[in-house]
């Protein structure tokens, strides 16, 4: 990441607005973009420790050292603000996987084979995710419920599903932007749902108990 704190252009000795300057506009870069509100509000608390702060003389080296990591530990803090953000507006946006469909898995998976042959693989790529996610409804480790996204449904699916549930969410991913027409996809995003269908259908799901006690266990204890 390139400091703007560092630039050849920066006075030697700035004044307490020149440093909150700084820091303001680092952090109003692209990258620890977030929620609007939220980091306005971040930013004006920011802004007021520098209030009447005294000239920093960059020229000695460790009080440079500190400034850059300040800058950093706030840049780190930003980012793990904007992490929610990201992750509920992928939510927002993921598509419906089933809505109206009331094929069976097996039908699902018949249509995707189907598409796959015709080497039509962005078809291949939804029918193929839609079978894994109505065969996992099918074994009732997950409760059938109109609207659902790919996201949510990767979510709770791997919550029952540990061992699959980092390639549930990669599948989740690959629907959204097929459907989306994102990307364009070939055999190999066949091959890993084909490999994901395979996986989801052999692994062993985790019992409510189970998942009781792992949900308790942070705490050490629960009800």
């Amino acid at each position: 990441m390139t400091l703007t704190l560092l630039s050849a252009d920066v006075p030697v000795e700035p004044g307490a607005e020149e440093a909150r300057r700084w820091v303001v506009e680092e952090l109003a870069r692209p990258e620890y973009s977030t929620d609007p509100s939220l980091l306005a509000r971040f930013l004006e608390w920011l802004a007021g420790l520098f209030d009447g702060a005294p000239a920093l003389d960059l020229s000695t080296p460790w009080v440079a050292l500190v400034v850059v990591a300040v800058v950093l530990l706030v840049a780190g803090i930003a980012y793990r603000v904007a992490g929610p953000v990201r992750l509920s507006r992928r939510r927002s946006t993921s598509a419906v996987v089933l809505e109206d469909d009331t094929r069976s898995a097996t039908e699902l998976r018949a249509a995707a084979d189907a598409a796959a042959a015709a080497g039509d693989w962005a078809t291949a790529v939804l029918e193929r995710f839609r079978a894994v996610v109505r065969s996992l409804e099918e074994r009732a480790l997950l409760e059938p419920r109109p609207g659902r996204t790919a996201w949510e449904a990767a979510q709770a699916a791997g919550e029952r599903l540990p061992d699959v549930a980092a390639d549930l969410g990669r599948g989740a991913h690959l629907f959204d932007d097929v459907c989306y027409g994102k990307v364009a996809v070939g055999r190999d995003a066949d091959t890993f749902l084909r490999e994901l269908d395979a996986r989801a259908t052999a692994a062993r799901p985790l019992a409510r108990a189970e998942l009781a006690a792992a949900g308790a266990a942070p705490d050490g204890g629960g009800a």
